[in-house]
């Protein structure tokens, strides 16, 4: 007897974009123990997930630009196909309190206009320096915006890869301890750790002083700042009413 071809699923009824925090401790989570977490609570919440066609169905679930473990993140964001039209707030609260204190979903909407991974062209991340001296941070960082390229090496599933760190440094500023940069989303990608990498070389005593990362935005590119990439699309002709 022939092989009989998978059952093929219904495509998703409702495309939702959420939002989540990762906070406190649960920044050492990986990205992967972050999934298993969000897939037990899709269960709990008794969600009716959209499941993607093949021998071994998965729920539709599109994770996009998920922040490296150890670093706290207030912009992370991920796409959910359901099978049935659900209330957006209410699919927040209910997921909300389903997941771990840590994991703290921030906002839902639905889908309309392209994916996720045409809205996310950037970062808003915050490195705090406190533990380096005042001024030893701000020669650091003013020599790191003039120079032309800073070279930085990361180990990558391929091996060790060098790459120029400062092409993506868009934009920076201060809030007091903080070293606030906006980072262009390139390949390879460029994390704030990199940032710091960079910072060593103009500074070597650096290494011995801790950089706490925290991502606060993530979305389109918009002059040198971050946009909101859950914000509706813009209509053709409406700036000029």
């Amino acid at each position: 007897m022939a092989n009989r071809p998978p059952p093929q699923q219904p495509p998703p009824v409702q495309r939702l974009l959420l939002r989540y925090a990762k906070r406190g401790r649960l920044r050492f989570a990986s990205h992967r123990d972050f999934a298993r977490a969000f897939e037990r609570a899709l269960r709990r919440a008794g969600l009716p997930m959209a499941y993607s066609s093949g021998f071994t169905p998965h729920p539709r679930i599109s994770y996009a630009n998920p922040a490296a473990t150890g670093a706290e993140s207030e912009a992370e964001y991920l796409e959910l196909g359901l099978a049935r039209a659900l209330d957006p707030d209410w699919v927040r609260v209910e997921l909300d309190q389903a997941l771990p204190a840590g994991f703290d979903v921030l906002r839902v909407v639905e889908r309309s206009g392209p994916g996720l991974a045409d809205r996310l062209q950037a970062s808003l991340w915050s490195v705090d320096l406190s533990a380096w001296p005042s001024s030893t941070r701000s020669a650091a960082v003013e020599r790191f915006w003039a120079a032309d390229q800073v070279l930085v090496e990361r180990m990558t599933k391929h091996g060790p890869r060098s790459f120029d760190a400062r092409a993506a440094l868009v934009a920076w500023s201060w809030r007091q301890d903080d070293w606030l940069t906006v980072l262009r989303h390139q390949v390879p990608l460029v994390r704030p750790d990199d940032l710091v990498s960079g910072l060593v070389q103009f500074e070597p005593s650096g290494r011995d002083w801790p950089a706490r990362l925290r991502r606060l935005a993530q979305g389109p590119l918009e002059g040198r700042t971050v946009g909101d990439p859950l914000a509706p699309p813009a209509v053709p002709g409406e700036a000029m009413a």
